[in-house]
């Protein structure tokens, strides 16, 4: 997965040193229940879809775009589900990075646009739709946590989004 030129360039500036990322989530959900999972090429866990976001990217724009990058499924974003904050992350090169992870649930914009999911990118070993009462057993722990906060949101809405206090 290449670094992107601006993440690589505030790099330039403060080596591995912790960076502070805005990051985006995507819980995409079909018309028959099933989530939309991408086996990760760096870890070979199943996880939702998600990403960073560019300069200046409103969020549910970015999450789309990341979207449609990684599994070819153009989706509209319903309702921020969570805000949360991840643990720093060490990468094999050095580089320390933290995310503020903002959370949607998302939903393909037709039939034909969930029919379409495929790796589109270099970031998935697969994609694929999974019942909720059928998820893969190598679920990313972040993606578990992810899942029950959309979870709770699709039961009730007026709940609002998920995020600690």
């Amino acid at each position: 997965m290449p670094i992107p030129e601006f993440v690589a360039a505030l790099r330039s500036h403060v080596g591995t040193d912790l960076l502070w990322m805005p990051g985006v989530s995507a819980v995409v959900v079909d018309d028959d229940g099933r989530v939309l999972l991408g086996q990760r090429a760096d870890t070979g866990q199943w996880a939702v879809i998600s990403g960073i976001l560019e300069p200046g990217e409103d969020p549910a724009v970015g999450l789309a775009r990341e979207v449609l990058e990684e599994t070819g499924v153009e989706v509209g974003v319903d309702a921020l589900v969570a805000v949360t904050v991840t643990e720093p992350v060490r990468y094999p090169n050095g580089d320390l990075s933290q995310y503020l992870d903002l959370a949607f649930v998302c939903r393909p914009v037709s039939p034909a646009a969930a029919a379409a999911a495929h790796v589109a990118d270099d970031e998935s070993l697969a994609v694929s739709w999974f019942a909720p009462d059928a998820l893969p057993d190598d679920l990313a722990r972040s993606t578990t946590e992810r899942l029950a906060h959309a979870r709770r949101w699709l039961d009730d809405p007026s709940a609002g989004p998920f995020f600690v206090r």
